[in-house]
């Protein structure tokens, strides 16, 4: 995998969509921030985030490391139908509620124009509340197609105790500081046809809307 072959996927409700189009993704606590934003995760991950301090310690395990709160940055997966998705679509820990699939959509986008454009981002090599995880600098860009564990990231299924840290390796996340132009976003994936005319009246370039009902459970 080359760095300019990688993409990054953000999900969210196909509500925030006429929102992202004008503001871009926003942190929450951005003054441009969603006042109506339509919340899909859960919960209580979101909660832990907020305040969730880790250690950006380049896999090196210094103890002189830097600190950054999880909840000051935007999260993006390095590809589709994470574990967080079934919960999503199937409810359950502590999502609010089910979201059908034709009510999820994916935001891509490039990681080297993302990269460019933002002043301060992190990756991890896992899933960023786990204490086995890892964080790295945008020192180590250069090295993340090596860092990443790409066989994981495609992974469909990962269940059974023996599979735990493939799920968290699936789950590695690149963290950025600050909203993201709509500019960077490269393209939207969604369940089907119903849902791409949504988008398109919406305003999106057909080219730029991938049916791919792959990326769902």
């Amino acid at each position: 995998m080359r760095l300019n072959e990688i993409k990054l996927y953000r999900m969210t409700h196909i509500e925030n969509i006429p929102h992202i189009l004008s503001h871009g993704i926003t942190h929450k606590n951005s003054p441009n921030s969603n006042p109506d934003y339509v919340m899909i995760g859960d919960t209580s991950i979101i909660e832990t985030r907020t305040n969730k301090r880790v250690t950006v310690d380049n896999g090196e395990y210094l103890l002189t490391a830097r600190e950054i709160v999880l909840g000051d940055f935007i999260p993006f997966y390095f590809g589709v139908r994470m574990p967080m998705l079934y919960v999503i679509q199937n409810g359950g820990n502590f999502v609010e509620r089910p979201t059908p699939a034709e009510d999820i959509i994916y935001l891509k986008c490039s990681l080297v124009e993302v990269a460019e454009a933002i002043s301060e981002f992190y990756f991890s090599d896992g899933h960023a509340v786990n204490r086995y995880t890892s964080f790295f600098d945008n020192s180590n860009l250069h090295l993340l197609p090596d860092i990443i564990d790409w066989k994981a990231v495609r992974l469909h299924f990962w269940g059974g105790e023996e599979n735990l840290d493939i799920k968290r390796k699936m789950e590695a996340e690149f963290l950025i500081r600050g909203d993201l132009s709509p500019d960077l976003i490269s393209g939207f994936i969604c369940n089907g046809q119903t849902t791409k005319q949504k988008l398109i009246d919406f305003g999106i370039d057909e080219t730029k809307i991938t049916i791919n009902p792959e990326a769902y459970y």
